[in-house]
C-alpha cells in the first residue's frame, strides 16, 4: 500500500479516486487555508509528498520542502489539473522503478 500526502487546494475532487488506479491506496491531505498548517507533522508511513502550486502560499510550502528534506522523503510539484499530476507522478515512478527501490510502483505496472 503506498501512501501519498497532497499539499494544498480546498477540495480533491475526483483526483483521489484517479490515484488509486496508480497504486495510492492511502491519500492526505492537507489544504494548507489554516495558519496552524505549517506545524502538522509528515506521518512516517508517507511515500511521496505532491504539492499543488496553484493552491499553496511559498511558506506552507517551503516548510514542507524542508520536511520531506529531513525525512528523506520525495516530492513533486504540479498544478491543480490532472495532466499536470498525472505526468508528475508517472516521472516519479520511472525515476522509482530505475532505482528499483521502490517495489510498490512495480507490482502496479507489471
Amino acid at each position: 500500500m503506498a501512501s501519498l500526502l497532497i499539499v494544498g487546494a480546498d477540495h480533491l475532487g475526483n483526483i483521489t479516486e484517479k490515484l488509486t488506479d496508480y497504486g495510492f491506496d492511502d491519500v492526505q491531505h492537507i489544504t494548507g487555508r489554516k495558519t496552524q498548517s505549517v506545524k502538522k507533522a509528515i506521518s512516517e508511513d508517507t511515500d511521496l509528498i505532491l504539492v499543488l502550486t496553484d493552491y499553496v502560499n511559498h511558506n506552507l510550502s517551503k516548510v514542507i520542502k524542508q520536511k520531506a528534506k529531513e525525512q528523506s522523503l520525495p516530492i513533486c510539484f504540479a498544478k491543480r489539473s490532472w495532466c499536470s499530476i498525472q505526468q508528475v507522478i508517472c516521472e516519479h515512478r520511472e525515476e522509482c522503478m530505475a532505482a528499483q527501490s521502490c517495489m510498490k510502483f512495480q507490482s502496479r505496472s507489471s
